[in-house]
Formats: C-alpha cells, sequence, structure tokens
C-alpha cells in the first residue's frame, strides 16, 4: 500500500516529466497538495514528506485546519481554491495566503478591505470560465482585463495570475483547445501586468496537457490522499 509520501513522490516525477517533455524547468510549476475533507493527519503527514502548499475548498473546514496547525506547522501556505460567498470573505481574508477563485468585483473589495493590518497582501488569481460552462463559476474571457483593473487598484492584494477549472473530459484535443485560450489570455494579462507569474491548471487527469500549456501550478488531491473515505 503506498504511503501520502509515495503518492507526492509520484506527482512530483510526473510533474518532472511533463516539464522534461516539453523543455520547461519542473522548478517552474508548483504541485499544490488539495486537502479538502481530508483529516489533519494527513496533512501533517504530507508536511513531513516536504509538502508545504495546501488548497483547501469549504471556508469554515479551511479556517479549523489552518487555526489547528498555525504554531507547529507554521510555514505552510494556504490556498483556498472554492467558490465564496460574500458573508464568508472575511474568513479567507484572515487566514489563507491564496485566493484562487475570484470572480467578482464585490468580493475582492470585502478581502482587500478584511484583509488584517500588518499581513502581507493576500495573492489572488482570477478564475477564468474557460470552457463558459453555466455551470461553473468564473469570469469569461472578455471580462478579465476589467477585473484585473480592480483588483491591481486593492492595495491588500497582489493580482498573481489566472485560474482555470477546464471541461471534465479524457479529451485531449478538447484539453489542448482550452489550456491554449487560456495561456493566451494569461500572455494577454502579462502583457498589461508584467508581474504576473501564476497560471494555476491542471489536475491529476490533465496535468500533463496543462503543463504543455504554461501552467505553473498543477492541484492535486485524490492521487495523493486518497479517497474521500481517507482514514
Amino acid at each position: 500500500m503506498t504511503t501520502i509520501a509515495d503518492r507526492i513522490s509520484i506527482a512530483q516525477s510526473q510533474i518532472a516529466q511533463a516539464t522534461q517533455n516539453c523543455s520547461r524547468n519542473s522548478e517552474e510549476v508548483t504541485l499544490l497538495a488539495v486537502s479538502k475533507t481530508k483529516p489533519i493527519s494527513a496533512i501533517i503527514e504530507a508536511y513531513q514528506a516536504g509538502q508545504r502548499c495546501f488548497g483547501e475548498n469549504y471556508v469554515q473546514e479551511g479556517e479549523e485546519k489552518v487555526l489547528a496547525l498555525k504554531d507547529d506547522y507554521c510555514d505552510i501556505e494556504w490556498h483556498f481554491i472554492g467558490p465564496l460567498q460574500s458573508n464568508k470573505s472575511r474568513i479567507v481574508a484572515d487566514h489563507f495566503d491564496w485566493m484562487h477563485t475570484l470572480s467578482r468585483e464585490k468580493i475582492a473589495k470585502r478581502l482587500n478591505d478584511q484583509r488584517p493590518a500588518g499581513k502581507a497582501p493576500l495573492q489572488v488569481c482570477i478564475q477564468v470560465n474557460i470552457s463558459e460552462e453555466a455551470s461553473k463559476s468564473g469570469v469569461i474571457a472578455t471580462e478579465v482585463s476589467a477585473l484585473a483593473k480592480v483588483i491591481a487598484s486593492l492595495p491588500n492584494l497582489t493580482l498573481r495570475g489566472l485560474m482555470a477549472i477546464p471541461t471534465a473530459t479524457s479529451d485531449i484535443a478538447l484539453q489542448r483547445q482550452e489550456f491554449a485560450k487560456l495561456q493566451q489570455l494569461f500572455a494577454q494579462l502579462k502583457s498589461q501586468y508584467p508581474d504576473i507569474d501564476t497560471l494555476s491548471m491542471g489536475m491529476s487527469n490533465d496535468l500533463a496537457v496543462a503543463i504543455e500549456h504554461g501552467s505553473t501550478m498543477v492541484r492535486i488531491g485524490t492521487a495523493i490522499f486518497g479517497a474521500r473515505d481517507y482514514p
């Protein structure tokens, strides 16, 4: 039976192979371990294997984990990667280092206003609905520039780049099409904001294609922690 440490090593090897295949440096791609629904013991196990970046989808669950681990594991970098209602924005502003799913001006302004004084700016990515599915969150491509302008004006937020959850499909051609659209959008945004550096896209089933199209952060959950009923 493989351990969490084994699975992290496998994921890192997959990243290394994918970057090698497209002549990129593996250090350009961050592994974000998605720890939603997983116990704190699993996060500690991953931490002991060298993992430092963790992603949470649920506000209150994430807050509990951050508070439980903040003293002994203070170098964990916490990423919020789920949908955020405005009435829960303060929790993300208080406790997280990154917010990947920003898609509304109202939420951006609340996060900025609620970020505690003396805390580093919240690192944010704009979520793009690259497949333009009605069931998905995120702005459409034509709305990215306007939201980026708002974020750039807010002193307690730092715009880092774009994030997307593409169509769930095994169709490689469709994966490439959507990732290419996001890569192009990222290049356009970078021409306006040269300091942005993050393209958060790719999960277990499309990691290689995402990296081929410039991903700098891949989000891996089940392949590291096991299915939801992990003990």
